[in-house]
């Protein structure tokens, strides 16, 4: 038989057959091209890309990953359109997807990413209530599912949620429910869930410092530096370390406040969080506090801020300060009125502001040994109340000797000369009482040897007689120069 006759037969006695599923895969490929057209129209057509993504979920006979794919970008569309309760119904189809269509570690990290881009709609109320549905519907889904580490995430976003509102007292029960599942049947915390014990220490520590409550806040600040079992997120860090900074600020303990506030401005700056602005405002605030000469930016992290417009006004002030330039200092502060905004920075500006007007009126008065206290206010640009107020506790502290004549509206000074003679006088007293019982009181007279004793006695009185020639010939003239500056203060 010839090689033509075999083929001929074998065309007529041998048949392939082949699987039909080129319908199948037409089907999976037709979902998948209406995806991809999806996403790239839904920047340009918003809603035409959430009709098609839509759409997507009843072409598939089963429940699959392009489905839960396009109920993903749908649901962000309708937030973004803020077409909430839309988006919260497609969300609860979501999750029947969890349970079987898509693996765990799949949904879970689908899932934790949709509740952190939803998280960015804290500002409309009635956004924030979808957020709130968002995350109840997520704890009854994976609660079924024993999924304790998205639990556990879900519950410390909806904290966070709670915190924001205010909800004092249903964040306390939130975080108690949390540290209770942090911990070991046993009581102690779990070195297997560090990191979230972290996030609940954190969440906790702000709930003191926004109540003010420093006994709890110090305690669970201490509890958070010792926890080593944890990798936290450097946000995560920063939330601490600027708790701790306030807390040391309400306790005046400026050089503490320092160090930490530097370390929440280090851990926002390499998570990138924005807050890493306002934090650094706190931490030029408490180098002034401190009255520290060191420029702050000296240092490697902060170089790069230097001429950060956003902080220009709080570098104005540190400037002026360290340069005892008490106008630029109020210009600044009247020009930058939004600097006051800020709570914290508000409450602690004045005490800002006093040193500054304090080193101001000792400046002011350092020539001068009487002067009216209406002149130091004008020239201090303040009321005459507080340079009284001022004046009176430098005289107390004991840097300034003088007295305020309350009824003339005077500050008279003592002069330095007059102390001086005032002394010498003291020691000559002292001297003369030394001679009188050497010479009245010993019963037995002179002595051959007191005669050294009387001498030396005798040069120490002519000592302390020139002394007092020579300081009141320099008091006389130093008078007379103090008139002329005295009257330029009136």
């Amino acid at each position: 038989m010839s090689d033509d006759d075999f083929m001929q037969d074998s065309d007529q006695e041998y048949d392939f057959e082949y699987e039909d599923d080129e319908e199948e895969d037409t089907g999976d490929v037709d979902i998948e091209n209406k995806y991809y057209n999806a996403k790239q129209t839904k920047t340009s057509d918003p809603e035409e890309a959430l009709q098609d993504f839509l759409s997507i979920p009843p072409l598939e006979q089963e429940k699959g990953d392009w489905g839960f794919k396009a109920l993903k970008q749908a649901i962000k569309l309708e937030f973004k359109l803020k077409r909430y309760q839309e988006a919260t119904e497609h969300y609860e189809e979501l999750l029947t997807y969890v349970k079987s269509a898509v693996t765990r570690n799949y949904s879970e990290k689908s899932i934790d990413n949709m509740l952190n881009y939803i998280e960015k709609g804290y500002d409309d109320p009635k956004a924030v209530q979808c957020i709130e549905k968002f995350y109840s519907l997520t704890l009854q889904c994976f609660q079924s599912t024993n999924n304790e580490r998205l639990w556990l995430k879900t519950n410390i976003k909806l904290a966070r949620l709670l915190l924001d509102r205010k909800d004092y007292h249903a964040v306390a029960r939130k975080l108690r429910e949390l540290h209770n599942a942090c911990r070991k049947p046993d009581g102690t915390d779990d070195p297997s869930k560090g990191t979230y014990s972290l996030e609940i220490y954190a969440l906790e520590i702000q709930m003191y410092s926004e109540t003010r409550n420093n006994n709890q806040l110090k305690v669970l600040y201490q509890k958070a530096l010792k926890v080593r079992s944890a990798v936290p997120h450097p946000k995560i860090q920063g939330v601490i370390r600027e708790c701790g900074g306030k807390m040391h600020m309400s306790e005046e303990n400026w050089k503490e406040a320092q160090s930490d506030f530097f370390e929440a401005f280090r851990n926002y700056d390499e998570a990138g969080d924005l807050r890493r602005i306002q934090v650094l405002k706190y931490l030029l605030l408490t180098t002034m506090l401190m009255k520290s000469d060191i420029n702050p930016f000296d240092s490697q992290e902060m170089k790069p801020y230097r001429n950060d417009p956003r902080i220009s006004a709080m570098t104005e002030l540190v400037d002026a300060y360290q340069r005892d330039d008490i106008y630029r200092y109020e210009d600044v502060l009247q020009k930058n009125t939004d600097l006051l905004a800020d709570p914290f920075i508000a409450e602690n500006i004045d005490e800002v502001t006093r040193n500054m007007r304090t080193k101001g009126v000792v400046k002011l008065i350092a020539p001068y040994t009487r002067m009216r206290i209406g002149w130091l206010a004008e020239r201090l640009r303040i009321t005459e109340p507080e340079v009284m107020d001022i004046l009176s506790f430098l005289i107390v502290d004991g840097r300034v000797k003088g007295r305020i004549d309350e009824h003339k509206g005077v500050l008279e000074l003592e002069s330095r000369e007059d102390a001086d003679h005032v002394q010498a006088i003291t020691v000559l007293s002292e001297a003369v009482g030394n001679l009188f019982n050497a010479v009245f009181k010993s019963t037995d007279g002179f002595q051959s040897g007191q005669g050294e004793f009387m001498n030396s006695m005798a040069d120490q009185i002519a000592d302390i007689g020139s002394l007092d020639d020579t300081m009141r010939s320099m008091g006389s003239g130093k008078r007379g120069r103090r008139v002329g500056l005295t009257q330029r203060a009136y």
